[in-house]
């Protein structure tokens, strides 16, 4: 079943903002680290960035200072804040839970389009 689900996805022109959103079930939620990923075809999914159920966060180089991820514990929900987007942030976004010594959970993804 599904148990994570991204939304917030669009098209956007360089420059401009977006917040996705990723709602989780509990049970893979509390307690585990969420992250963002993206990916573009032909090539690798890749870390975007991710914070712990303490709010401890990290990010990828290329959108620190851009991006910023958060979560609402109550709510079973990590976000994603992306501001000063460029073309090159257009990609399909997933949200993932990444839980200690276990395979991740992805969700289904977002897509994120940034016009030039």
């Amino acid at each position: 079943q599904v148990q994570l689900v991204e939304s917030g996805g669009g098209l956007v022109q360089a420059g401009g903002s977006l917040r996705l959103s990723c709602a989780a079930s509990g049970s893979i939620f509390s307690g585990n680290v969420m992250g963002w990923y993206r990916q573009v075809p032909g090539k690798q999914r890749e870390l975007v960035a991710r914070i712990t159920s303490g709010g401890t966060t990290a990010y990828a180089d290329s959108v620190k200072g851009r991006f910023a991820i958060s979560r609402n514990n109550a709510k079973n929900t990590v976000y994603l804040q992306m501001n000063s987007l460029k073309p090159e942030d257009t990609a399909v976004y997933y949200c993932a839970a990444l839980p200690l010594a276990r395979a991740p959970t992805w969700g289904q993804g977002t897509q994120v389009t940034v016009s030039s």
